[in-house]
Formats: structure tokens, sequence, C-alpha cells
């Protein structure tokens, strides 16, 4: 009897609940074996396990063909339901539909790429998947495990992640330049490394830091920058610049319509400095995941968009 069976007997697995459902499909050991492309002794020892498991004979020969008993009969839906929905999350669904997809994503990045990039990749995903929503957050003042956590789903910066558990690749490149107001003093020269040194500088640091990498350099040849102010973002550094006879070091391409819309003017930095390397990040679960891939396209594709601009 089934009540009789222990519990530490019933090794079940997927396999016999899928020979169990041909089985209670077909109403034949051999039906069964062609569905499942097996041999008739492999369904019939199958056959063999269930019996013992249930203590029940699930199929019984009526004159020249086999019939559930009725317990069989009883579980067939049941049977039928849980085997879809083992395929269904063993075997997913990889096809994404844009259409129907309704998902949030959190971009980070720092306020420039965020200027530049959202225009182009809010466009970008309202065209092919109108229920996206996305959230574009600027980078924080101190570090976190967003990324790690889910509460990111890709950052964009000019760092790289340093543990395995994230995947990375570059968007492109970027140049620092200096920018200022038009009737700046240095608006109508070519900057040397002393003219540059000599001007009063806004920085930009979400930390607050009144030095930059530069520092090095000029204290190298003996100079040194008149830091007057510095500030979270690059939106505050270039409308200081905007108003103020200060210059502003900041990447180009990221800059640009907030240049523009400032009406800054912007010179070469006068001391070459390797080209940033602007990375997309995401955690490593996000590999395979359809929606996150097309994410990262999207995102790929919008900056290339800016870039060529």
């Amino acid at each position: 009897m089934r009540g009789d069976i222990k519990v530490t007997d019933m090794q079940l697995d997927l396999n016999l609940l899928t020979t169990l459902d041909a089985l209670l499909e077909e109403n034949s050991v051999m039906g069964a074996a062609e569905r499942l492309r097996l041999s008739s002794p492999a369904v019939s020892r199958s056959l063999g396990r269930l019996r013992r498991l249930t203590g029940d004979d699930i199929l019984v020969r009526s004159g020249r063909v086999m019939i559930p008993t009725p317990y069989a009969a009883a579980i067939r839906e049941e049977v039928r339901s849980i085997v879809r929905l083992a395929r269904e999350v063993l075997q997913p669904d990889l096809e994404l539909d844009l259409a129907q997809l309704q998902r949030v994503f959190t971009v980070q990045c720092h306020d420039t790429l965020a200027t530049s990039l959202a225009p182009a990749l809010v466009r970008q995903v309202q065209e092919h998947a109108p229920g996206v929503q996305l959230r574009v957050l600027t980078q924080d003042s101190v570090d976190t495990d967003d990324l790690r956590l889910g509460h990111v789903d890709v950052e964009i910066s000019g760092n790289l992640p340093r543990l395995p558990e994230f995947r990375s690749e570059a968007l492109g490149h970027d140049d620092l330049v200096v920018a200022m107001r038009p009737d700046h003093p240095c608006a109508g020269m070519t900057l040397d490394l002393e003219t540059y040194a000599a001007q009063r500088h806004v920085l930009i640091s979400r930390r607050g830091r009144l030095s930059a990498p530069i520092d090095a350099v000029l204290a190298a040849k003996g100079l040194r920058h008149d830091v007057v102010a510095t500030v979270g973002t690059a939106t505050a550094a270039l409308w200081l610049a905007r108003h103020n006879d200060v210059l502003v070091t900041t990447p180009e391409i990221a800059s640009r319509p907030l240049i523009e819309n400032f009406v800054l003017v912007t010179r070469p930095l006068p001391i070459e400095q390797p080209r940033i390397q602007v990375n997309c990040s995401w955690h490593r679960r996000y590999d395979t995941d359809p929606a996150h891939v097309w994410l990262r396209e999207r995102v790929r594709a919008s900056y290339a968009e800016i870039f060529a601009a």
C-alpha cells in the first residue's frame, strides 16, 4: 500500500516523472518509449519503480490495451502540470519579447555621462521596449556594494572591477580638456603648463578632494595650481566656470552637452595624459539574462551615438 512506502525509499527524479507523464498520456509502454525515444525495457523498468514507489499498478492490461488505474487517472493532470513547470524552469524561454517586457533597470554613472548618455539611452529603450523604466543614478560619494547586491544593473565609469564576480567591457575612450567661459583671459590662447597652473581652478570630486592627479606633474615642474573650490558634479563645476574666471578640467565627450549649453570653450590639457577608458560593468549573474544582455546592447549603442556626435 502507498501508506507503507518509506520516505527514504522515494528516490524520485525528473526522469521518473517524465516517464510517468508519457505513460499516462500514451497508456502504453511502447508508446511512451517512442515518445521519450527510449527502449521499451527502459520504460518498463521505470514503470516498475513507479509501482514500487506508489504502491499502485499505474497501468493495467484490459484485453489488448492498457488502461490507467483510478489513482493514475486522478493524478494525470497534476503530473502533466509538474512536468510542464519543471521544463519551464530548466529550459527557460530565452526569446525576449521587448513589446511585453516590464522591468526597471538601474544605471549608475558620473553626472557628465548621465547628462550625455541618458537622452540617447532613454530614446533607444522607449523605441524598443516601452514597458521598461530606467533609473539613472549618479555615483555616490563613497563606494558601495550596489552592483554586487543587484541594486544597480550596470555601472558606467572609468574604473575596472577588481573582483572576478564582475564583468566589464570597454565602451570607448575620452580625453580631458580644460573648459572656461569665452571671455576668460586664456580663451584665446593655447595653454602651456605654466599658464595653466597660474589660473584659478575648480575641481570635480565626489569626495570633496582639493587635489587632483595632475598635481604630481605640476609638482615635478615646481608648479602648483590654485584650487578655489571643489564640487561634487561636473554640472556644478562647469556652471561655476560660466560665471567666473576659473578653469575646469573635465572629460571632453561626456561633458560636451554641458559645455555647449553653458556656452563654454575648451582647450587641450597642456600635458600628455592617458586616454580615459569608459567601461560598462555588471555582476556575472546577469551574463545570460536576455533582458540584461539587451540593456547592455542599448548602453553600448547609446555611447557609440554620443561618441560619434
